[in-house]
């Protein structure tokens, strides 16, 4: 009966696993229940079909194992699963609705990360999550010191230079126990900046290492960081078709409303990776910052509109054509010109 399924979904856990298989009439062929090192067998001994996993941790490991084994493999995120949940929730009617959603032609899937991705990924997922550390930790020296009177100025540096020079023996009145305890603080946070520093040199090392984060910085607002977040989010550009949709993945294009034959359009969708895209507007905000007289069409345009319009707007607006100016970069392994003409495309 397995050789019939045209569709297995598979919703997958850290020991059990639930597997569906469904023909091409949409009817339930099998239900089974597997323990994760049947997973690989099972497969194995199973036709080649079209697997469909709901994207989630582990979920690109177990799409590569398969993608082995011959199948053809698609991540479906949660949000498009769910509402094929048919009864009360269980992992044998997720897995059904899982194999439910990828039989529709509309629904959209999640790219698969390499091992390389994922590598990218992990770096810049812990430098993020110390880069709170950091923040916390200032957070809370500013608090306790605001208990004895002494407030600090805005920023990193500023706040470091000054909180030293008061922590200085004869600089306040602090008692003993007091001063250990914010010298404590202040070694967790030197501990917490030399731990990112050692992060971004291997971020600066993967640039090296990779010709088309060199590209993505000719682009305006795009440097180290977030060349590679784009490099590890985005493997394969042509699982997008167009710039337009990559735009859209990351949530940088209009909230759509409408009704009636009146079109209703809001702020941002806000949707897909919500790290790729704060760094996509703070680099706007950065690029807008510094345009100048520079002759960037790109910037020109962006200028404009800040001038017009409001500045935020101008800035997601901006981050907008650079998520697709990076697409345009990667799909067609072209670099970016930032004063673009007709001529430049007629032979000589």
């Amino acid at each position: 009966m397995n050789r019939i399924a045209k569709i297995v979904g598979l919703d997958i856990a850290k020991s059990v696993f639930a597997l569906v298989g469904i023909d091409a009439h949409g009817k339930v062929v099998f239900k089974q229940t597997l323990k994760r090192d049947q997973v690989v067998e099972r497969f194995a001994n199973m036709a080649v079909t079209s697997v469909a996993i709901e994207a989630c941790a582990g979920s690109h490991y177990w799409a590569r194992e398969l993608r082995k084994l011959g199948h053809e493999v698609r991540l479906i995120a949660a949000q498009h699963t769910k509402r094929y949940v048919s009864g009360n929730k269980n992992d044998l009617n997720d897995a059904q609705a899982i194999a439910e959603a990828r039989s529709r032609e509309k629904t959209r899937y999640v790219p698969i990360n390499t091992e390389a991705q994922q590598e990218l990924q992990m770096l810049h997922r812990t430098r993020e999550a110390l880069m709170q550390d950091r923040t916390a930790i200032i957070c809370r020296m500013r608090a306790f010191a605001g208990e004895y009177g002494q407030v600090f100025p805005v920023g990193v540096a500023k706040f470091r230079a000054q909180f030293d020079e008061w922590i200085k023996e004869g600089n306040n009145s602090l008692p003993g126990s007091v001063v250990e305890t914010f010298l404590d603080l202040r070694s967790q946070l030197n501990e917490r900046e030399a731990r990112i520093t050692r992060y971004d040199e291997r971020l600066t090392q993967a640039v090296k290492d990779d010709p088309r984060a060199g590209r993505l910085m000719e682009v305006p607002g795009v440097g180290k960081i977030t060349a590679t977040a784009i490099l590890a989010a985005l493997g394969d550009p042509r699982h997008y078709a167009n710039g337009r949709d990559f735009a859209a993945n990351l949530g940088l294009v209009p909230r759509e409303h409408s009704s009636g034959g009146k079109q209703r359009l809001y702020g941002i969708t806000k949707r897909g990776d919500t790290y790729l895209r704060t760094l996509l507007i703070h680099g706007a905000r950065s690029a807008l910052r510094c345009v100048g007289d520079k002759p960037d069409k790109m910037l020109c345009w962006a200028s404009k509109l800040a001038r017009r319009s409001q500045y935020n707007l101008a800035a997601v607006a901006l981050a907008n054509k650079m998520a697709r100016t990076i697409w345009a970069i990667l799909a067609h392994e072209r670099s970016y010109v930032p004063v673009w003409s007709k001529s430049m495309t007629t032979p000589a």
